[in-house]
């Protein structure tokens, strides 16, 4: 079943500043991830994976909001 980015970091347990520690990005960078204005590269994706115990094929990336 899909899930975003922010559920699966919910679901991990993690609040922003604690999965943003473990990646090694800043907590605007995470929320900028979520909310689809940017995206993780490959090696920060990986992590992403390991942290939340999610494989690639179960996540869904917001769309950018060109609002």
């Amino acid at each position: 079943m899909p899930i975003t980015l922010k559920a699966a970091r919910v679901n991990a347990g993690y609040t922003q500043a604690e999965a943003a520690k473990i990646i090694g990005v800043t907590v605007d960078t995470l929320s900028n991830w979520e909310r689809g204005i940017s995206f993780p590269n490959v090696m920060q994706l990986r992590v992403i994976l390991e942290c939340y115990s999610v494989q690639y094929n179960e996540l869904v990336f917001l769309p950018k909001n060109n609002a």
